[in-house]
């Protein structure tokens, strides 16, 4: 599905392709969240890194992309680096190497120390938000700061809020399905990515007061026009409005 002439949703994919930065973009990775959960007693299958690895590979595949911007959250821990996500953190740079594309990371509120990694692994990390291109990428915790710098960007593309949409359907089957977000702010386009994580549902938007809702940019704008571009079973597929999917919640 194309939102522009530059900007690619790939079918089933919960991540975008932008043509004229020959850029794959996804958020919200969380790596080392299997070990991060063991630690607190919360067993799961360490299959995270392995699903995220597939995915970004078939979309390298489809798109023969040479850079991975990562919109914030990369690992995990708020206020240190577990063994794990450095132990995952190390793995995915080499994937990277061997898939012979370029990260880029946009910090998270789940960041901190991800800079003393910039160095050893050559690590592109820019803090909350960083125009590249076109297009202003920040993660979202943070209002975006819009001025000389950011004048003419396309669009600017945000992660943290794990989007999803939830629907009940006539038998009272509940079905989560993670999706984009595609709307404005202050009459520039905005794209919410879904959390690449494997484990991360998303926070179902049509069904979760907006007053519960992470991203401070929700309170600033019409969320109900914004429209949900669900991904899943292969297909993504744009459901309308947040005001209609309301109606089905």
């Amino acid at each position: 599905m194309m939102l522009s002439e530059d900007i690619e949703l790939i079918d089933g994919m919960p991540l975008l392709f932008i043509k004229s930065l020959n850029a794959i973009v996804v958020a919200d990775m969380h790596l080392g969240y299997e070990g991060v959960m063991a630690k607190r007693g919360v067993l799961i299958p360490k299959i995270n890194f392995k699903k995220m690895s597939e995915t970004i590979s078939a979309a390298i595949e489809k798109t023969h992309a040479k850079k991975l911007i990562v919109d914030g959250d990369i690992k995990n821990e708020f206020s240190k680096v577990d063994e794990e996500e450095f132990n995952e953190l190390y793995d995915f740079i080499m994937f990277c190497r061997n898939a012979g594309i370029e990260p880029i990371l946009i910090k998270g509120n789940h960041d901190n120390f991800v800079e003393r990694y910039r160095e050893p692994f050559k690590l592109s990390v820019y803090r909350q938000q960083a125009v590249i291109g076109k297009y202003l990428f920040f993660h979202g915790e943070e209002l975006p700061e819009l001025g000389k710098a950011t004048k003419g960007i396309k669009a600017m593309i945000m992660g943290h809020e794990h989007p999803a949409i939830g629907i009940i359907d006539a038998i009272g089957k509940h079905e989560r399905l993670k999706c984009f977000l595609y709307g404005k702010y202050k009459n520039i386009p905005l794209i919410v990515i879904p959390a690449l994580n494997f484990f991360a549902g998303g926070t179902e938007i049509n069904m979760v007061p907006r007053s519960e809702l992470l991203a401070p940019i929700f309170s600033k704008l019409n969320l109900d026009s914004m429209h949900a571009i669900a991904v899943g079973y292969g297909s993504t597929i744009d459901f309308g409005t947040i005001k209609e999917l309301r109606k089905l919640a």
